[in-house]
């Protein structure tokens, strides 16, 4: 509980404007809210140093708004992810002043005025985009500075190398690809940065839907090279997050 409202609870019974009873009420904090659908973790930015954020596949355009009038109250920022469009312009109809970004699929506050570090994000190709926006939007959106290297992929390595200054200059460097997924590879043995790696559904049917770009990943022969999920921009641009804010402190 923050020392301003317990300091106006303790001014409240001082001042016989509330009882002890309402005053044990209002001091409970179970670290979370029920909202019947949803229980919001209010608890998780003091643990963790990050709100909780608002995944907005599979919940209704409604959920969501209820989700967010609460937290708009409790934290800042607010992140929404994986949010179609559809659903985006109800939600934005009831907060103007949110902010979507339809490639990365989020709905944002305004960006921080803060930022550290740099983040680098390195993408094979252009399909690879929406997986990098996503991963952009959440790191900026953290407070980090981003520079964005797309499209340069090992079909064409040479643009790859018209870039490596600014990719060996980050704090740390997220490469997303897909098909055989091995640009991070190649980026992992140029760089003395940590490497994440985000593998991508983007792909022919071999692909199987970004495992081999997975497979290939884990399996990397470069050193220091840490692999999520495939299509996960938002984990890689956390994880990247908290080692870039590690590097400030």
């Amino acid at each position: 509980m923050e020392d301003q409202k317990l300091n106006e609870i303790l001014h409240a019974i001082a001042d016989k404007q509330l009882t002890v009873a309402d005053a044990k009420h209002l001091l409970k904090d179970d670290g979370f809210v029920d909202l019947d659908f949803a229980k919001i973790d209010t608890a998780r930015q003091k643990r963790t140093g990050y709100p909780e954020i608002i995944y907005g596949a599979g919940k209704t355009a409604d959920e969501i708004i209820g989700i967010v009038t609460f937290m708009l109250e409790a934290q800042l920022p607010i992140l929404v992810t994986r949010l179609d469009e559809k659903k985006a312009a109800i939600v934005k109809e009831a907060f103007p002043q949110l902010t979507y970004n339809e490639r990365a699929q989020i709905l944002s506050t305004e960006l921080p005025e803060t930022i550290v570090g740099n983040i680098a994000i390195v993408t094979a190709g252009t399909s690879d985009l929406g997986v990098a926006e996503e991963a952009a939007v959440t790191a900026e959106i953290f407070g980090n500075q981003v520079t964005r290297i797309y499209d340069v992929g090992v079909a064409g390595i040479h643009r790859l190398f018209a870039r490596i200054d600014e990719i060996r200059s980050a704090e740390v460097v997220i490469v997303i690809a897909g098909m055989e997924g091995a640009l991070a590879s190649v980026v992992g043995g140029l760089v003395d940065r940590p490497v994440i790696a985000v593998p991508t559904s983007v792909g022919y049917g071999a692909n199987f839907g970004g495992l081999s770009a997975l497979l290939t990943m884990l399996n990397s022969c470069a050193s220091g090279i840490t692999v999520v999920n495939i299509d996960n921009g938002f984990g890689a641009a956390y994880s990247a997050s908290m080692i870039n804010h590690m590097g400030a402190q």
